[in-house]
């Protein structure tokens, strides 16, 4: 499966539309641009032209560095495990701390493999604050690896649902920065790139937290080496899972709308601080989407669906408008689910008004109040 592509066009009239398509503007930095060759036209078949090889910008790393950096992929340095394989912390030499992640031999198909080169070339291009960076691979005596940026403070996942200290840094406002950073991640995928990069696998433990705890989703363009095998797997196991949307449970069908879905779903976690899916509760209430979803637009309800975590500290027009935000992402019908630009807008405007606010109720306090330099960057948008 090849990936992520720009046509270059031979025509003014195409190089006219390119211009139109720009990026959105708070994007930074500016996308890439994919590289496809259009079709031979002597031919007079669509895509009968020869598709160049784009150059890999990755770095190129040898199986014994990576070996030494993770102390031989040992269980210490074990930091995570995914359908494709597991991810280690890789401590160099020069004192870099780098993420490797060792793709089982098992979960390449012969084509896939052979897709595997094109796969990095892609993927290392892709370029976004709020996306982790490929920085390098691996491919040699048949090993296959991919080496990531390196963030400390773990996943989403483990900061709401496992680390009882950390979650209470998560304040409202970092929860609402997170939506916001990961929704700006999923437009850039869904938006900037051509054709559209599907993540298919988002979720809570894709998302990586700095120090600041600022989001960068990981995986992005990992679907190109999903196995086959697995992508007929039981869809029915798969959509059970908890992030996957109605279309795709049913039918195996996966398009950008399923990732606003499952995005929706994340959103629902930052603000309930529960899992999908969560076999302990009571049977109503295991199903994160069925049980929340009708009680999204009831102000008593929602109130008490907030995650106790945050200790009642909110803002209440802040909290009604980020669950309207997910009524729309969550929607069964893929059509009325809307495009990731509008989330983005839709956050954006819930944070100028939480700073407007603030700045109000300093203004007639006469207490001065300074906001962290992080969200003051989120503001300027």
């Amino acid at each position: 499966m090849s990936l992520y592509v720009v046509i270059i066009a031979a025509s003014v009239e195409s190089q006219e539309q390119k211009s139109k398509a720009a990026p959105i503007t708070d994007l930074k930095p500016p996308p890439v641009e994919w590289q496809k060759i259009a079709s031979d036209r002597t031919s007079g078949k669509p895509g009968a032209g020869k598709r160049t090889k784009a150059p890999i910008t990755a770095t190129s790393y040898a199986v014994a560095e990576l070996q030494t950096a993770t102390n031989s992929f040992s269980q210490e340095c074990l930091v995570g495990e995914g359908s494709l394989g597991r991810v280690y912390r890789a401590d160099f030499s020069n004192g870099k701390i780098l993420a490797v992640k060792k793709i089982d031999s098992s979960a390449l198909s012969l084509q896939e493999e052979d897709n595997f080169l094109e796969a990095v070339s892609n993927m290392s291009r892709l370029r976004h604050p709020n996306i982790t960076t490929l920085l390098g691979y691996c491919a040699e005596h048949g090993q296959h690896l991919l080496v990531y940026e390196y963030f400390g403070n773990g996943t989403l996942h483990d900061m709401l649902h496992f680390t009882d200290d950390n979650s209470k840094a998560l304040t409202w406002n970092a929860r609402v920065r997170i939506a916001l950073g990961t929704a700006r991640a999923l437009e850039y995928l869904h938006e900037v790139c051509l054709p559209s990069v599907v993540h298919r696998n988002f979720k809570s433990a894709n998302i990586l937290l700095d120090e600041e705890l600022n989001p960068h989703l990981s995986d992005c363009g990992l679907a190109a080496l999903t196995p086959n095998t697995e992508r007929q797997v039981s869809t029915q196991m798969l959509g059970s899972f908890g992030y996957s949307a109605p279309e795709f449970a049913m039918s195996g069908i996966y398009t950008v709308k399923s990732d606003v879905y499952s995005f929706g779903v994340v959103m629902l976690e930052l603000l309930t601080g529960r899992k999908p899916l969560d076999s302990s509760r009571q049977r109503s209430e295991q199903s994160l989407v069925r049980w929340a979803t009708p009680q999204l637009h009831d102000i008593d309800a929602l109130a008490k669906m907030v995650d106790p975590a945050l200790k009642g500290i909110y803002p209440a027009k802040s909290l009604s408008r980020f669950a309207d935000i997910i009524a729309l992402c969550v929607q069964p019908e893929p059509e009325f689910r809307p495009p990731m630009s509008e989330v983005v807008q839709a956050l954006v405007r819930l944070m100028q008004r939480a700073s407007m606010n603030k700045r109000r109720s300093s203004d007639e306090s006469g207490i001065a109040f300074k906001m962290p330099d992080y969200e003051q960057l989120e503001m300027s948008f």
